[in-house]
């Protein structure tokens, strides 16, 4: 039987896979070649799916090893309890999942497929950088880390987060485009309407993740806002996709202005997820 780390390894290739031939098929408009990068794509997205519920299931069963739940309700209570999320490593394992999830979503919506290459590249780089600079070990959850707002808030955050990637990759493109005297395919328009509404969808699931982490905050140590630097750098990220979707929105700004908003806000997001996480003490780095 392959461990978790084979099915992500694999998982890895698919995604790689997938962005190439999206390329690929973006570059020469090959139907084939993105039914088989789809194929790519969906496939190693079942096979994240597989190794993210085996890994749930190998970190309840080291919970309950030297004490098995009652009941059901205190079976679901540990079973909520130990989705993993709590780490660096599983986060970097869901940030992929998420990535190639919504990938998918909006490859099904529209013909293009370079948001296919944004996604499956992406996606393949995170997890091999999970496999490479992360500790995949198990180990027992923290008492502020048992609670039923966990999945909720980390969830909401990471499809925030992976929604703003896609809108990076579309800003990217559209400042290539612009360069070029005659733009191709993507047209700058298309290009411009996703990073809106790959924004859009990031801003809510961003705001759910700050007001569900507040709500969790006050349970775990009584208090909604502490100043924490992940909080701080947090509201930093929410105020410049505000400014961008205010920009947008009031104001009309369409093309290159926005396409820098989208580039400079998801810089905030590496520097809310990578650089706080290990340069600056607090409660949520994973130095702690």
């Amino acid at each position: 039987m392959l461990s978790i780390s084979e099915i992500l390894g694999g998982t890895m290739l698919a995604y790689l896979a997938a962005g190439f031939c999206f390329l690929l098929a973006s570059l020469w408009t090959s139907h084939r070649l993105r039914s088989l990068a789809t194929g790519f794509m969906g496939g190693g997205l079942a096979a994240h799916t597989l190794a993210f519920l085996a890994r749930w299931l190998a970190s309840y069963h080291q919970a309950t090893s030297g004490a098995p739940p009652a009941d059901f309700w205190d079976w679901l209570q540990v079973a909520l309890y130990q989705v993993p999320l709590s780490n660096f490593y599983e986060s970097l394992i869901f940030f992929s999942w998420c990535l190639a999830f919504l990938a998918l979503v909006f490859i099904r919506r529209y013909p293009e497929g370079f948001l296919g290459v944004v996604g499956g590249l992406t996606a393949a780089l995170v997890l091999a950088y999970a496999s490479l600079g992360a500790d995949s070990r198990i180990k027992p959850l923290m008492p502020a880390l048992r609670s039923n707002w966990l999945l909720i808030h980390v969830v909401t955050c990471f499809l925030g987060y992976a929604a703003f990637a896609l809108a990076f990759g579309a800003g990217i493109l559209y400042l290539v485009q612009m360069v070029r005297r005659t733009p191709k395919n993507p047209s700058p328009a298309l290009l411009d309407r996703l990073l809106y509404r790959t924004a859009v969808i990031g801003f809510v699931f961003l705001t759910l993740g700050i007001l569900t982490g507040a709500v969790w905050a006050e349970t775990a140590w009584g208090r909604y806002w502490s100043w924490d630097p992940k909080e701080t750098a947090s509201l930093l990220t929410w105020l410049i996709y505000a400014a961008l979707l205010h920009a947008r929105l009031v104001k009309g700004w369409q093309g290159r202005a926005i396409a820098w908003l989208a580039v400079a806000g998801f810089g905030a997001v590496l520097f809310t997820y990578f650089g706080v996480s290990f340069l600056l003490p607090g409660l949520h780095s994973y130095l702690n």
